[in-house]
């Protein structure tokens, strides 16, 4: 088997979310449909994801892989070569990259327009998408004009109908920096753990909007909107600087943080180590983590 890198953006509106589910359009199953429809496969091939996301959010940076049988990508060839004959000698690394551009091309004809497929590239050896990344970072994106947000890009930002103090945003923001349980923040899993880095949580104002970036090493279910609804009343004025903080303190779903809409949402990132480290970082993070002492 080969594996394939693709590095992915897609706008979220019109999708239920990253992951296929039966009877309803998705990221994954668009990609995996238009994948088996060009490799000409009985089965659409699976994909892994770097951090799945849900429904309305968006995504520049998204990364995931798919394991080919290499006599797959023989269906790319053909019509990209002009003539028995012609073309990088079999089975070298010219001829895998012909096959994986050819695989990029055929693949913006038969996508629909909202997602794209960047790049494909071969993985080195002990790339996984999901296991071997060290972070993902995520831009949330608010207006807090008076006259709400630019029509051109209502899909991507939400608007707050109340003026936000990015310094107070900030203050509040640098107590859940660091290694934490986020159960306060996460929708439970059985048999998951809610205890993550928070690596960068701040906010600034650009081009007239209110921009959140957070980067964590991984996120668990619903934790971004989580803290950045946590953070909203506190940047109005309307809760303590110290109220978030506490929140996570109590390590306890509190009925006190509202989810951020998913559309200001958007993946801008996911970051991988040098290719000696990939299968060691995947190692690790497979690992169920504990707090130390």
């Amino acid at each position: 088997m080969v594996r394939l890198r693709l590095d992915l953006a897609y706008d979220g509106t019109d999708f239920s979310g990253w992951a296929k589910q039966p009877g309803r359009r998705t990221v994954q199953g668009e990609i995996e449909e238009a994948l088996g429809r060009i490799l000409r496969l009985a089965e659409p091939p699976a994909l892994t994801v770097a951090g799945r996301t849900d429904a309305g959010v968006h995504a520049r940076g998204q990364v995931a892989h798919v394991d080919l049988d290499p006599g797959a990508l023989g269906a790319l060839d053909g019509r990209d070569r002009r003539g028995a004959g012609e073309g990088p000698e079999p089975g070298s690394a010219a001829e895998l990259a012909e096959r994986l551009s050819a695989m990029r091309r055929r693949l913006a004809g038969v996508l629909p327009p909202d997602v794209r497929v960047r790049l494909v590239t071969a993985a080195p050896e002990g790339f996984d998408a999901r296991f071997s990344a060290l972070s993902r970072r995520y831009a949330y994106r608010i207006s807090d004009a008076p006259g709400g947000v630019d029509p051109l890009r209502r899909r991507e930002v939400v608007w707050y109908n109340r003026p936000l103090d990015v310094d107070r945003l900030n203050a509040a923001a640098a107590a859940l920096l660091g290694e934490h349980d986020f159960a306060a923040f996460c929708k439970k899993r059985e048999g998951a753990t809610t205890i993550r880095e928070l690596q960068r949580l701040d906010w600034t104002r650009e081009d007239g909007l209110v921009v959140a970036t957070v980067t964590a090493d991984a996120f668990c279910h619903s934790m971004v909107r989580a803290l950045v609804g946590s953070l909203l009343p506190v940047g109005e004025g309307r809760l303590p600087v110290d109220w978030p903080g506490g929140v996570l303190a109590r390590a306890v779903r509190d009925s006190g943080v509202h989810v951020a809409p998913a559309h200001g949402l958007c993946l801008e990132e996911v970051r991988y180590p040098g290719a000696e480290e990939l299968a060691r970082r995947a190692a690790e993070t497979r690992r169920v983590r504990t707090l130390s002492s």
